[in-house]
């Protein structure tokens, strides 16, 4: 079994590789703190993980933490101390010479999804649940931009954003709110034309890959990567089916420009186009 994983990940690493030289210009960039602020830090097993939110990284962060000696479990540890507790540690907190030392001898490791997917699995959650951050940031100003004849209520709340209208805002160059890290390239995120990494796990495949990264560095054979959906856990998860019907409302233009919005990540992690 493991003879097979490990053929999988030097097929995903070359094919991620083939994809950064053939498009890339940036292989010889300097890495800087900006390159690695969503990579976090486990000094114990010496892991470099990258934070690709809607694929698991919460409980990524809880195996991590449970690495590290901060508990003694992951069912032990609620969704914000992961979140806001502030235990590991960034890479991009090191000076120059221990973000390089990591670099060089940690095991580096991504997790990714398939685009669209994370995309409506991100939609789903930050819009379609009440929430004091994207609602008055991003959904007012979605609402304002895009929504003809917006109720008052509406423009005040910035609740009920529709599909049509994020994807109107995602594809829009002149948004009216910046991107963030819930809908961004993973090609943005972790930068992996620049940094080499070791490892490359898909949301898909996610327990089988898991557990083998965990037997690859060593963890205490006891950890396994924790299965609970973290938010809305009485909520089915995101899958193709339910990404199906959300790409339904668009125009067949809005879906194209979307998987073009994600062509690098499509090719580079080797999804097939939807």
């Amino acid at each position: 079994k493991w003879k097979s994983l490990y053929h999988i990940q030097r097929e995903r690493k070359r094919i991620m590789r083939e994809t950064c030289s053939k498009y890339k210009s940036n292989n010889r960039r300097i890495i800087t703190p900006y390159h690695v602020s969503r990579i976090f830090v486990e000094d114990k097993y010496r892991v470099l993980y990258c934070e690709v939110p809607k694929a698991g990284c919460s409980n990524w962060k809880r195996v991590l933490m449970v690495l590290n000696g901060l508990a003694s479990s992951t069912k032990d540890i609620q969704h914000n101390t992961v979140h806001y507790g502030n235990y590991l540690k960034r890479l991009d907190g090191f000076d120059h010479k221990g973000i390089y030392h990591r670099l060089n001898t940690y095991t580096k490791m991504l997790f990714i999804r398939e685009p669209f997917e994370k995309l409506v699995s991100a939609f789903r959650d930050k819009f379609e649940h009440p929430n004091n951050y994207y609602h008055p940031v991003f959904g007012k100003a979605i609402i304002s931009r895009y929504r003809v004849n917006a109720t008052k209520e509406a423009l005040r709340t910035g609740s009920g954003v529709k599909f049509k209208e994020f994807i109107q805002y995602l594809l829009d160059v002149h948004r009216p709110v910046g991107m963030d890290i819930h809908w961004d390239h993973v090609n943005r995120l972790c930068s992996p034309c620049l940094i080499d990494y070791d490892f490359v796990g898909k949301f898909e495949s996610m327990e089988e890959d898991a557990n083998f990264f965990l037997h690859l560095i060593g963890a205490p054979q006891n950890l396994t990567f924790p299965k609970f959906k973290d938010r809305h856990s009485n909520e089915e998860r995101t899958t193709t089916k339910i990404t199906q019907q959300y790409f339904a409302q668009l125009s067949p233009s809005q879906r194209q420009r979307s998987y073009d919005f994600y062509y690098m990540d499509y090719l580079m992690f080797n999804y097939s186009k939807p």
